[in-house]
């Protein structure tokens, strides 16, 4: 898939938003990238798990897993796509864990997905999960990379897009500075202070 492709479903599905934004960090950014909203396009979710999968066809993965929530939909897709078994992980108490009956067997070849990564900290609670079970962890895969080049783990990493968001701290922000309203994802616009 070419960039521009993959922005145009980003943007035709509103996981990429423009505006002014307060991020979880209490930065500021012109953009937003909301990843849970393109699997409520099963098409644009399969398109883009499917040209994911096809970095890793010839790489012989027995399963898929990804942290919940991002990575749950994404992981069925991408096992979809490559014609294996698929589970996710979910903390509990804290920590990265397999419930529901999941197993990752002893020895398997395992691909690790996740619909955005920013830093990377989930997927590399996965990772050592799958580890823990003495399986092999041969790649990472994303819809969205925005760790601007930042993540290493350790292995195969492939994403349908990188994408630099540029954040400001609150009081260096041109967005502030024009007037812009101020939005939280998720919530109405509400007064700065």
């Amino acid at each position: 898939m070419e960039r521009q492709e993959v922005i145009k479903i980003l943007t035709d599905t509103e996981v990429l938003m423009t505006g002014h934004f307060l991020l979880t960090s209490g930065r500021h950014s012109d953009k937003y990238l909301q990843c849970a909203r393109i699997f409520q396009y099963p098409e644009h979710a399969f398109k883009i798990a499917a040209h994911l999968a096809t970095q890793f066809s010839d790489d012989g993965i027995d399963l898929v897993i990804g942290p919940a929530i991002g990575g749950i939909i994404l992981s069925y897709e991408m096992g979809r796509a490559l014609g294996v078994k698929t589970i996710f992980a979910e903390r509990d108490n804290g920590l990265m864990t397999l419930k529901r009956g999941f197993e990752i067997q002893k020895r398997s070849r395992v691909l690790v997905v996740e619909d955005v990564v920013t830093t990377g900290g989930s997927v590399k609670e996965v990772i050592e999960l799958v580890k823990e079970h003495q399986a092999e962890v041969l790649g990472v895969a994303a819809i969205v990379d925005r760790s601007d080049g930042k993540v290493d783990f350790g292995t195969k990493f492939c994403c349908a897009i990188r994408m630099d968001v540029t954040s400001y701290k609150p009081e260096e922000c041109p967005l502030c500075k024009n007037d812009i309203a101020l939005v939280k994802p998720g919530s109405r616009v509400f007064a700065q202070s």
